[in-house]
Formats: C-alpha cells, sequence, structure tokens
C-alpha cells in the first residue's frame, strides 16, 4: 500500500539500520552481505525501481520529500524523512543529493542463465574501482550490452558508489560471478560453445577494432587499470583486440575504452 512519510529525530534510531558505516567497506559487505545494497541520489532511485528491485526504505530530507514525494508515495516500504543535518550525520557524507535508499539484491544468475538471453556481454577482470564499473556498466546499458561477467576477484557491482556512478543503470543489467576454479579457460570456452567470440581488449593487440566484422554474438573482455587483461584470459580469447589511438597518448581510460569498444560492436543494433 502507498507509504506515508515517518518523520525521524535521532541517528541512532534502530530503524536506520540498513545506512550505517556507509563509507566503511568491510562494514557494509558485513551489513549488506549478498541481501541488500544502497542506491543514492534522486535518480539513482528513480531507476533502482524502475528495474524491480524491492525497496527496503528511503531516507530523505524534507526538501527530496517533497520533489520525490510523488513517486515515493506509491511504493511499498517505508518513507524516512529528517532534517539535512541529521541526514548528514546519518550517512557521514554528502553525495547522495538529499536521498538515499535501501533495497533487497535480486537472485544473481548463472552463466547459462546469462548466455540464454544475450547477444553483447562485457567481461570485466580485476576491476576494482567502483567508479570505472560503475561508467562501465553506464555505458554498457547505453550502447547495447545485454549483461555482465565478473572474474572471482571484481568489485561487487552493487557497491554504493559503482550504483551512484551508473546513475543505477547497473540495477538493469544481469550480473555472474565466475568461479576461480573456472576462470578464465573453462569461462571462455563455456563462450565459445555458446557462439560467442570474445574480444580482449588490449593495447598489444593485433587486431584493429575497426578491422573486424562483428558476429553475431561477441563477449568484450576488459581489465584494470594498469594491469590490463591478464597473460592466461588474453590466450584464452578469440582476438585481442587494439583501440587505435594517437602515439602519444599512452593509454584510455578503461571507461572511456569500454565505450568506444561498446559502441563499434554494437554498431548497427541500436536505433533511436
Amino acid at each position: 500500500m502507498p507509504s506515508q512519510p515517518v518523520r525521524i529525530a535521532v541517528a541512532d534510531d534502530p530503524r536506520l539500520a540498513d545506512y550505517r558505516e556507509l563509507k566503511d567497506a568491510a562494514a557494509r559487505r558485513r551489513i549488506e552481505a549478498d541481501e541488500l545494497f544502497v542506491a543514492e541520489g534522486p535518480v539513482a532511485i528513480e531507476r533502482m525501481l524502475a528495474s524491480g528491485h524491492r525497496p527496503r526504505s528511503v531516507l530523505v530530507s524534507d526538501a527530496k520529500w517533497e520533489r520525490m514525494s510523488e513517486l515515493l508515495a506509491q511504493i511499498d516500504a517505508p518513507v524516512y524523512v529528517v532534517s539535512v543535518d541529521l541526514l548528514q550525520d546519518i550517512v557521514g557524507f554528502d553525495l547522495h543529493r538529499g536521498a538515499i535508499a535501501a533495497a533487497d539484491r535480486r537472485p544473481t544468475p548463472d552463466l547459462d542463465q546469462v548466455l540464454a538471453g544475450a547477444r553483447r556481454i562485457a567481461v570485466v577482470e580485476g576491476l576494482n574501482d567502483p567508479e570505472n564499473l560503475g561508467a562501465i556498466a553506464r555505458s554498457a546499458r547505453a550502447l547495447g550490452i545485454d549483461a555482465l561477467l565478473l572474474d572471482p576477484t571484481c568489485i561487487d557491482p552493487y557497491t554504493r558508489r559503482t550504483v551512484r556512478v551508473s546513475m543505477g543503470e547497473i540495477l538493469f543489467l544481469p550480473a555472474c560471478r565466475v568461479e576461480a576454479v573456472d576462470w578464465p579457460e573453462a569461462a571462455f570456452d563455456r563462450l565459445a560453445r555458446a557462439g560467442f567470440q570474445t574480444w580482449a581488449l588490449t593495447p598489444a593487440g593485433e587486431h584493429d577494432i575497426w578491422t573486424l566484422a562483428v558476429p553475431d554474438r561477441v563477449a568484450v573482455a576488459l581489465g584494470a587499470e594498469g594491469p590490463g587483461l591478464s597473460r592466461r584470459t588474453l590466450a584464452a580469447a578469440t582476438h585481442r583486440v587494439r583501440l587505435p589511438i594517437h602515439p602519444d597518448v599512452d593509454s584510455l581510460n578503461v571507461g572511456a575504452a569500454a565505450a568506444v569498444a561498446f559502441a563499434v560492436v554494437g554498431r548497427g543494433t541500436l536505433h533511436a
């Protein structure tokens, strides 16, 4: 049934347990586990609701309640309203734009479930910067990527900063994590058996991305800033692919490189 706002006056109110220690990564893993996540800012919250994730609660300042009341009045979850100063005390930072929400995670799909509904996949290895993963997810959604495949060491895609930087778009992407025993050879073999070519993005790639014919099913593999993709992953890929850039420039940020690669493999598949 529609929610009525509940005013809270103290920071240690037990109803706010989902919002504790938001800047402490270890504490958040303990609090969130694989059950919940946090979306901050009106846009990310709107996208979270549109994605079908079930909200647990929403915490807003007085001003943001006035702006978001029509949207939030329809959700079946508590909406807590606090002063802007109290909100700052509760969450410990000021990047939330006056609104923050907690929601239940959806069950993680397995690799077969992901492959069954995808033609374009982003594969990420060793990525531990939440902002880079958020940027990749936002570009992926915009440019026709259907799913994310994560190696065993990649950051949790539901981390608060990743959700925020992706503008909530990561919540629409099915994301599957591969077990260490299957990375990378067994995972890439499974992709091949499902009809995917794997394009490993690397500055030393022998193929210019603009010269390759884009197959019906393709997975673009991206590594972390600095180390890039591992030797085993490069060896397991169908093609090692480079983005041609000006010789005076060492490399692109992985988020920017991902956007270019996604645009290339998505050409002809998106329509305004």
